[in-house]
């Protein structure tokens, strides 16, 4: 009967306790949803504000989308912190537990933290901005955004290529766009037997009629070798970055056309073969 007793006075300790918490459990967890509802809600409007307020301001591209990024993260990372201390938990308790699992984390994501520093990386040295071409990490395209880990290239075919920040920012950049000129090297094969003069003089004037390429400094041919079976004519031009392809494509189609109106031959592979000895008779 004595254990009976005690049982049952256990079970009326146990149910008194959880009438007097059980309420207040109810109306943290209640409030905390509410938080979370709440502060997502804010969140995007925060964001939607920092999106107008950098678009009415001429700052940089590269420098908007990083901004936009951390602030929308670390928003994030507070409203967490809010909601999890509305539940009961002290804050003390939270901020060592934070510390603990800060370090397990750090160990876990060594990738992400240097993909975090290489993004700060690329806004302070800037080797590229959003808008321009480049080549990096065996992809070539146009940088889209950039974002505190990650940055996004649109290639040539108008894929999006991710690329780590951290691996950009410690390996080789070709930027296409970081100079407002570019200097093209053409290099253009013809027979033996055509006139080496008349074909320089055509490939310039082709350069003369053509007003994307830039006259200062001025275009010019030289004999780069001489080849199994043709002289190798190089051509070399300036033009401004934003008309650099229409000027190249167009210079090799004209001096095509050209090249062929002049009986100039541009050689191509082929193979004699010589029989020897009588024909075989059928």
């Amino acid at each position: 009967m004595n254990e009976i007793s005690e049982y049952q006075e256990h079970m009326d300790k146990a149910i008194d306790w959880a009438w007097e918490v059980l309420p207040t459990m109810a109306i943290n967890i209640v409030v905390a949803v509410i938080t979370l509802l709440v502060g997502l809600w804010l969140i995007r409007i925060i964001n939607r504000m920092v999106r107008k307020f950098f678009e009415k301001k001429d700052y940089d591209l590269a420098l908007e989308s990083f901004l936009q990024s951390f602030i929308g993260i670390a928003l994030k990372v507070l409203l967490f912190v809010l909601v999890i201390t509305q539940l009961g938990v002290q804050s003390s308790t939270l901020i060592a537990a934070v510390g603990a699992a800060g370090l397990a984390i750090g160990l876990a994501l060594q990738g992400s933290l240097s993909n975090f520093a290489g993004g700060v990386l690329i806004l302070i040295f800037k080797p590229f901005k959003v808008g321009d071409w480049i080549s990096a990490q065996g992809v070539d395209g146009s940088v889209k955004e950039i974002t505190i880990f990650y940055t996004k290239i649109t290639t040539f075919g108008n894929q999006v290529a991710i690329v780590p920040n951290g691996q950009l920012s410690n390996d080789n950049i070709v930027n296409y766009n970081a100079l407002s000129e570019r200097r093209d090297n053409i290099k253009i094969g013809i027979g033996y037997g055509s006139n080496i003069k008349k074909a320089k003089d055509i490939l310039l004037q082709i350069c003369a009629d053509n007003e994307n390429i830039s006259k200062d400094p001025a275009p010019e041919v030289h004999v780069d070798g001489l080849g199994d079976s043709s002289v190798d004519l190089t051509l070399r031009f300036w033009a401004d970055t934003s008309v650099f392809w229409p000027a190249h494509f167009h210079v090799i189609e004209e001096a095509k056309n050209r090249f062929d109106a002049a009986d100039i031959e541009i050689p191509f592979p082929q193979r004699d073969v010589h029989m020897k000895g009588k024909a075989l008779e059928a």
